[in-house]
């Protein structure tokens, strides 16, 4: 039988949550236990996938097709357990589903009620496939008092008063501030979101409280005092100098030993976090550094590319060098006047990743252009491999109009909107004037690799599959010519209708791809292809 634990917060970022929660569910597998983990989320948008980057950062995408919270990605790089559709519920889908069957007649007449219809369907999601599971971690996004996560409160109350004492507990995240003008913590945020949530009907088990600056003794038995919980239950909750270094912090406040006790479960032996110490140790001690440049359209919130960022550092884990990232907006490049040379020579390598729209397009297919010609290593991911396409297109392939459709009407639509595909369930179809929201070609999928390819000797073998997030193609009735062009097809789906990759064999470490491998990367098992680009990243500062 899995237990659970429900994890809310204070005025509190929902990194400090989700961070949490990830390293609570890594050291609690470095126990021996299986773990999950869940995010509900209060907004009322059916999945992120409608969202802006700027709104809420990157969609992070599951194996299974779904469009998901960023937490999720945290998750499955601390755990390296897969997440699925099950791990992400947003009231906007719980309404959905309510009003469907509302319209269907499955509720005979009755009145429709946010209790027990609303907390019944949020509580069906927190215990969906939880067979095999030892500890179902449940996020609830937003603060506490917002209007739109009571339901969730009131759901996760009624859970804990069903599934018994001992098999629920509450984890409350929270701020002390500092004062600095005053040169003190101060515990009344703690306090007053501790009482909001007590008045819900949900008394928190731990604290864990977001600090910059070390909790003293005394503040924590003030918190303790004040908020029915044990000293020992208030676990501090300092910044880290990086987020892999935080499940090591928890351990050391003792806060999977807390969780444990609350259970009633009696800590035996010591977890075994040596692949987390080993990853500090890459990190805290590298024997060089790189410089990457990543020409972008959303770099104004790094939370876009979250996943993209974290790729690369797993890409200098597995190389032992530290990546500094340069963020570059695409826009930069769009006129003539524009120093590509100035922004893009103190990289010792380039990267465009995935986006849609035609804003900062021709900026990114100048940062290809620059790339080949000047052999620097090269990573388009997405859109970012379009591009490459569209520029060897224009460039070398005698096609100076070459275009994609999804900036409007062109002689010359090298990539296009790709209408029909074969899906996991069979072929799948769309249309230009369909719906956005979900409608993309999404999750994991096969694909088939030339065997004498640069990338089947990253990936060590020809079969791989991937995650793709995306509602454009590159047109293979292109291929002939761009291959003439020195842009070679590596990889394509199994039935050799979509390209998947393409590389330069003549070039130092030029690849795109239309997936998005930085989804599956985690810091204990780097991605491949970000091993491979960091690597000859290095290669390339050891040139200048």
């Amino acid at each position: 039988m899995a237990r659970y634990i429900f994890i809310t917060g204070g005025v509190v970022s929902s990194l400090g949550k989700g961070l949490m929660a990830a390293s609570l569910a890594a050291l609690l597998q470095a126990r021996g236990y299986t773990v999950r983990i869940r995010k509900f989320d209060p907004y009322l948008n059916v999945d992120p996938g409608t969202m802006s980057p700027y709104q809420h950062g990157e969609v992070y995408v599951t194996d299974d097709g779904a469009e998901t919270d960023l937490d999720l990605g945290h998750y499955e790089r601390f755990t390296g357990v897969p997440s699925r559709q099950s791990d992400n519920v947003t009231s906007g889908r719980i309404y959905q589903q309510i009003i469907t069957r509302e319209r269907r007649g499955d509720y005979l007449g009755a009145t429709v009620q946010v209790i027990p219809h609303v907390t019944d369907a949020i509580k069906a999601f927190a215990r969906a496939e939880t067979d095999g599971i030892d500890f179902i971690l449940c996020e609830i996004g937003g603060t506490v008092g917002d209007i739109e996560s009571l339901p969730f409160i009131e759901a996760i109350r009624q859970l804990k008063n069903e599934e018994g004492r001992g098999n629920a507990i509450s984890i409350h995240v929270t701020l002390v501030p500092y004062i600095a003008a005053a040169g003190e913590l101060k515990t009344k945020p703690t306090q007053h979101s501790v009482r909001e949530l007590a008045a819900l009907g949900v008394q928190p088990d731990v604290l864990v409280c977001r600090c910059e600056h070390p909790l003293p003794p005394s503040e924590r038995a003030k918190i303790a005092l004040f908020c029915n919980v044990p000293a020992s239950a208030v676990i501090p909750a300092l910044d880290a100098k990086s987020i892999y270094a935080v499940p090591l912090q928890y351990h050391g406040e003792g806060l999977d030993i807390e969780v444990l006790r609350a259970f009633g479960i009696e800590p035996a032996e010591a977890p075994d976090l040596s692949r987390w110490t080993e990853i500090m140790d890459r990190l805290t001690n590298p024997q060089g550094e790189v410089t990457i440049g990543v020409v972008g359209k959303y770099v104004g919130l790094q939370d876009a590319y979250k996943s993209l960022n974290e790729a690369l550092v797993h890409g200098g884990i597995a190389n032992r060098v530290k990546v500094n990232v340069r963020w570059i907006d695409a826009e930069l490049f769009e006129n003539a006047e524009s120093d590509i040379a100035g922004q893009l020579e103190p990289c010792d390598a380039i990267l465009v990743p995935g986006a849609f729209g035609e804003r900062g397009a021709e900026g990114k297919i100048a940062s290809v252009k620059f790339a080949r010609e000047r052999k620097i290593p090269y990573f388009g991911i997405c859109f970012g491999m379009q591009m490459a396409c569209v520029e060897g297109a224009r460039d070398l392939a005698g096609i100076p109009n070459a275009s994609s459709t999804e900036f409007g009407p062109t002689d010359e639509p090298v990539v296009g909107m790709i209408t029909e595909w074969m899906g996991r369930e069979g072929l799948e179809t769309r249309a230009a004037e369909g719906d956005l929201g979900g409608t993309m070609r999404l999750g994991a999928y096969d694909a088939k690799l030339d065997g004498n390819s640069v990338v089947a000797s990253i990936y060590g073998g020809t079969d791989i599959s991937e995650r793709h997030r995306h509602r454009y193609e590159v047109n293979t009735g292109y291929k002939e010519a761009l291959e003439q062009g020195g842009l070679v097809f590596s990889g394509m789906s199994p039935d050799g209708t979509l390209p998947e990759i393409v590389e330069r064999p003549d070039h130092p470490w030029f690849v795109g791809v239309q997936f998005h491998p930085e989804l599956k990367s985690k810091p204990f098992d780097p991605h491949p292809l970000f091993a491979s680009f960091i690597e000859a990243a290095v290669k390339q500062s050891r040139l200048v």
